[in-house]
């Protein structure tokens, strides 16, 4: 089980803030852009990580999460599963507290690997989804 409910409800209630979101750009179409702004309706930063660093949803973005120059607390990753385990391993280097892969992304070492760097992790869960079902 890659996502048991207390590891999700310390990530969305006391994990922190600062959310790097990877994959997201300012293309409304992509499921990142809505999850975004579900995001920030919740009280979360959202800082955009994308190769084309756009500003999105009047945040910042950066080309990669190393470029991001204050702390992070959790990489929500909005990349193919191929991708997602150096993301993964960036977040850890960078000192995030925990990662956070959406539906559809998986990637069973790099869940083994963050967890064994001391990071909570989910995987195959959406933020979007799961925030409102914490109530107040």
């Amino acid at each position: 089980m890659y996502a048991d409910a207390e590891t999700i409800r310390k990530i969305l209630t006391s994990t922190g803030d600062t959310w790097a979101v990877v994959g997201l750009s300012d293309n409304r179409s992509r499921a990142a852009y809505g999850v975004a702004a579900v995001l920030q309706r919740f009280g979360k930063r959202v800082v955009p990580v994308h190769p084309k660093a756009e500003t999105v949803h009047g945040e910042q973005g950066y080309a990669s999460l190393g470029d991001i120059p204050f702390p992070v607390d959790v990489v929500d990753v909005f990349v193919n599963s191929e991708l997602a385990g150096p993301v993964a391993d960036e977040a850890a280097a960078i000192g995030a507290k925990a990662v956070w892969f959406q539906l559809g992304v998986i990637d069973e070492a790099a869940y083994e690997r963050t967890r064994a760097a001391g990071l909570d992790m989910v995987m195959d869960r959406c933020p979007a989804i799961e925030i409102p079902k914490l109530g107040g």
